[in-house]
């Protein structure tokens, strides 16, 4: 799908609207266009801090971010590179723990697109660049890398030899860019391996352990995985977390929801099996508390959104957009509600298994409230409402998040707003809860 980037600063604004006019506008795989526009930089993706490379269908930006806070608690700098972004451009970059500020964002996009005529490049390609060229100059300990999309062919994908690199949970989606089938996309994800790199992985069916041991293996990369190299477990209040010789227990992570504590332990096998920093225990145990990662089950404060609705109200924001993402959503909105009614507001990508979401989803709800994605492809209110329906929750339509607020009643209520990530960013600005 396009990105719809926009920014208030007219400098930044002014080089996305150059980026527009370059790029095809659209996703595109493939390593030919980023490696010929990184020549043309001077190749600053061979000048990096120690990579964190994470790939995974659902929890890879988690991962980051458990990695991220971990590396910090630890006295070191790490630049980070995410997307997509949910309010702001400059998310996506954050260098030596700071998000980048628009004069030199507007500085490094000027800079990469005067070098990328006749190379076609896409937006997350551009952006990739624009990101190794940043993290190249600036000192930072550690660089910790988000795959975009895939794995073998992404742009990320030009680190020679990163530190670590792991794969987070897998499921369907990108099927036309990745293939139909989870075995397909495991390849794909498996892809970042690199020769003599730790490939750490969590725990999957054995064919897909298979194909994925099959891709480590041509590549050269030993692979640890989570039930074999290392193990983790999770209790009320604690994860424990242990491989040969080690054992770590940490308090549940403060992110919401039990996939996170595998998340947590992904990023603690990670970091215990790269050779490049010292992170101690307690360094690990901070992950658990420190880690803020938004509109991942992220409950909304107070604000302009959250004040028009009853005392006594709780918003939560989550960017679930397949099922495997939306059933652990499910589970943790189980937990949260206790027997109370759920509104869930959600808007969906045409290219996204809305059957499947909502079907993961439904049996906590209790009326849906379905609104289009300005300014995507998406499925429509009415198709939305009418899957739903079909499922057991009442369901009705609205022109978007903010006019389905006005449909809500005076009785207190638990509204869980879900679907996608430009729905979440839409959000989160109505709220005044920018990422920082």
């Amino acid at each position: 799908m396009p990105d719809h980037a926009t920014s208030t600063n007219p400098a930044v604004q002014h080089q996305l609207d150059r980026l527009w006019a370059l790029s095809p506008g659209a996703d595109i795989l493939g390593l030919e266009r980023i490696t010929a526009l990184l020549a043309r930089l001077g190749n600053p993706q061979d000048r990096l801090p120690p990579v964190f490379h994470v790939a995974g269908t659902n929890g890879k930006g988690s991962t980051c971010a458990f990695l991220r806070a971990a590396i910090e608690a630890a006295g070191y700098t790490a630049h980070v590179y995410t997307s997509p972004h949910l309010v702001r451009f400059n998310e996506r970059i954050r260098i030596a723990g700071t998000l980048i500020d628009d004069d030199a964002l507007a500085a490094l996009l000027d800079e990469v697109l005067n070098v990328a005529d006749g190379i076609g490049a896409s937006f997350f390609e551009v952006t990739t660049a624009v990101a190794f060229l940043a993290f190249s100059r600036t000192h930072a300990d550690a660089c910790i890398i988000e795959v975009g999309l895939g794995g073998r062919l992404d742009a990320t994908n030009v680190i020679a030899r990163p530190a670590v690199t792991g794969i987070a949970q897998l499921g369907i989606d990108h099927q036309s860019f990745l293939g139909d089938t989870l075995l397909q996309i495991a390849g794909e994800k498996a892809g970042i391996a690199k020769p003599g790199v730790p490939l750490v992985t969590m725990d999957y069916p054995k064919a897909l352990r298979d194909r994925i041991a099959e891709i480590a293996a041509a590549a050269g990369a030993p692979v640890l995985a989570r039930g074999t190299a290392w193990h983790s477990d999770s209790a009320r209040t604690t994860m424990r977390y242990s491989d040969p010789g080690f054992t770590i227990a940490t308090n549940r992570p403060r992110l919401v929801g039990t996939h996170q504590s595998r998340n947590l332990a992904l990023a603690i096998a990670m970091l215990r099996h790269q050779g490049v920093l010292n992170i101690p225990e307690a360094a690990l145990r901070a992950a658990a508390d420190w880690a803020h990662w938004p509109a991942r089950m992220q409950r909304l404060g107070n604000g302009p959104l959250t004040a028009r609705l009853p005392e006594g109200s709780e918003v939560w924001l989550d960017g679930a957009h397949n099922p495997a993402a939306a059933k652990p959503l499910a589970k943790a909105l189980r937990r949260i509600a206790r027997g109370r009614p759920v509104t869930l507001i959600t808007g969906m990508l045409a290219n996204k298994d809305a059957p499947g979401v909502l079907r993961e989803l439904s049996p906590q709800l209790t009326h849906v409230i379905a609104v289009p994605v300005p300014g995507h492809a998406h499925h429509t209110p009415e198709k939305l409402a009418e899957i739903a329906a079909s499922l057991g929750p009442t369901a009705s339509t609205a022109d978007s998040f903010n006019a389905a607020i006005d449909l809500l009643d005076d009785s207190p209520r638990l509204v869980l707003i879900a679907g996608t990530l430009y729905l979440a960013g839409e959000v989160l600005a109505a709220n005044d809860e920018q990422p920082t």
